[in-house]
């Protein structure tokens, strides 16, 4: 008799072990019995009625992600690709109507991103694309919450993750920008050569004007020493045409000297005779009487008729 226990045994621990299911954290067992929706149990150690019970399915209530890689044109006639990425979760007292009412959700995700990014992006130029790709994931999650909420699903959040267009129109985007950062260095330099110009001109203009104020004040001090010269000439008894003789004949005779003296001074032809001294100051006398006879005639026009 105790051998036909052992199989009796041995069904029984079958039956229990068949009963008892675990549930994984964050996830979600639905039971059916006769096929027909029974339960939904939650994470942990379960029990169900053997034979009568079966799971039907599990769905996780993690954040789950889909990526959606849609293409179109966008407003300029240009085609590119945008991925989409969707997250998004089961809504924990809506399991039953996740696991119900949509057979292949993935699918029916997608086409709702298709739908909305296929609407949006045509009234856009590629440029806007890029700048307002934040306002599209707005308009694709707003469209796919609507929607996704009446079969338990939540839209966590919606990312235009990648704007890809076409190999030539980023090769053409690529050249625009580079003659743009080229246009604007070009700018920067010719701003900076006119600075430079700008500025060395008046270095230069400041360089002549004290050059002129130096020339000025050298002629200022010849002309008040030549002016000692003769008064001091004129009290040893020698008289103002004698005096300046003997400076300009001393001026000559000093500038023979100071050539002489420079190694490296080019060939210059001087007067160097006694009487080329008083013939330079004659020369200059008759200059500066000429020049004040015609002053006077230009003052004083009339006297001359």
């Amino acid at each position: 008799m105790s051998y036909l226990l052992y199989p009796i045994i041995f069904v029984g621990l079958i039956i229990l072990l068949s009963s008892i299911f675990i549930v994984k954290q964050q996830t979600a067992a639905i039971i059916e019995r006769f096929g027909k929706f029974h339960s939904i149990r939650q994470s942990g150690l379960q029990f169900k009625i053997p034979i009568f019970d079966r799971i039907a399915g599990k769905l996780s209530l993690k954040i789950q992600q889909l990526d959606v890689i849609v293409e179109t044109k966008t407003l300029d006639d240009v085609f590119t690709k945008i991925k989409v990425s969707v997250q998004y979760v089961v809504i924990k007292n809506k399991v039953y109507d996740a696991f119900y009412k949509l057979e292949y959700p993935h699918d029916q995700i997608t086409s709702y991103v298709f739908d909305v990014v296929r609407a949006e992006v045509p009234k856009m130029k590629l440029d806007d694309v890029f700048v307002k790709k934040d306002d599209i994931a707005i308009a694709v999650k707003s469209e796919l919450q609507e929607a996704m909420i009446n079969y338990g699903f939540d839209i966590i959040k919606t990312l235009v993750t990648d704007i890809d267009p076409d190999a030539q129109v980023k090769e053409a985007m690529n050249r625009i920008n580079a003659a743009d950062r080229e246009k604007t260095a070009a700018q920067y330099e010719g701003d900076a050569q006119r600075i430079l110009i700008v500025e060395k001109a008046k270095a230069e203009a400041e360089s002549k004007r004290l050059q002129g104020q130096g020339i000025a004040d050298q002629r200022r001090e010849i002309a008040r020493g030549l002016e000692e010269s003769v008064e001091v000439l004129n009290k040893v008894g020698i008289n103002s045409q004698e005096a300046s003789a003997l400076i300009v004949v001393t001026q000559h005779y000093d500038t023979l000297q100071s050539i002489g003296q420079e190694t490296n001074s080019n060939l210059i032809l001087l007067p160097n005779s006694p009487q080329a001294g008083s013939q330079m100051l004659n020369d200059m006398v008759a200059s500066f009487t000429a020049s004040n006879q015609i002053g006077e005639a230009m003052k004083n026009p009339k006297k001359k008729n």
